[in-house]
């Protein structure tokens, strides 16, 4: 079976020096993605079993179970290392918290954007992204997937914030702040869809869903500029 190599425009970690074994781990769980998520596009989510997703791949359900711990991470499964990007850029003292998020949407974005620009029929690719998303939003379990995956980098970013400034994850303040700023995804997302129609050139889109995301950021910058001036406060 021959599959688009979705994960190519879905932002990967920082490429590392890997050996033979790493390579092929690497390259069989991309395979198993960018099948699954092929196979998911064609039919609809529920109605491919993991089961079919092996078969594909000439492997066994255990094996996809082994790189993937359940259906919905086959397509939703960069969940880690958006987490690690998170947590390095929100650790960095010497950046303002709104910068280090959009440092990690714009290569999220630059991911895609060149993606599609490198394709034969880039409208065809846009509209790929499109139906990906849709599938996304159509599907409960996915919703549900990737609600629970945006609560825990909301937990992951309050606890670097928190260490930032000396105080607990569970302060409110941590808490808004990271929620804030994870907020700035849904914008992203949602711009997405509005400027990938098949008329914008990727350039134009990146450029489009860029200022809708800064625009939105602007509004909590103001706020969040203050977080780094704030100290712990004792707990009644």
């Amino acid at each position: 079976m021959s599959t688009v190599n979705w994960t190519a425009w879905r932002r990967q970690a920082e490429p590392r020096a890997e050996g033979l074994r790493e390579r092929k781990k690497r390259l069989m769980r991309q395979r198993l993605s960018d099948t699954a998520t092929e196979m998911f596009l064609e039919r609809g989510f529920d109605a491919v079993r993991v089961s079919e997703i092996a078969q594909a791949c000439g492997v066994s359900e255990k094996t996809v179970f082994n790189y993937f711990p359940t259906k919905e991470s086959l397509i939703l499964d960069l969940g880690e290392s958006t987490m690690a990007a998170l947590r390095a850029a929100l650790a960095r003292p010497d950046r303002a918290s709104v910068e280090a998020v959009l440092g990690i949407l714009s290569d999220e974005l630059s991911a895609m954007t060149s993606w599609i620009a490198a394709q034969e029929d880039s409208v065809q690719a846009a509209a790929m992204i499109q139906r990906f998303g849709a599938l996304t939003r159509s599907t409960p379990s996915l919703r549900a997937y990737h609600r629970d995956m945006t609560d825990r980098l909301v937990v992951a970013a309050s606890e670097v914030l928190a260490q930032r400034i000396g105080m607990g994850p569970d302060d409110p303040e941590p808490q808004i702040a990271a929620t804030a700023l994870l907020g700035l995804w849904p914008i992203q997302f949602q711009s997405l869809r509005k400027y990938l129609d098949g008329k914008r050139t990727p350039a134009q889109v990146h450029t489009a869903v860029t200022a809708d995301v800064r625009r939105a950021a602007e509004l909590i910058s103001t706020g969040l500029a203050s977080f780094a001036g704030l100290k712990p406060t004792s707990r009644p």
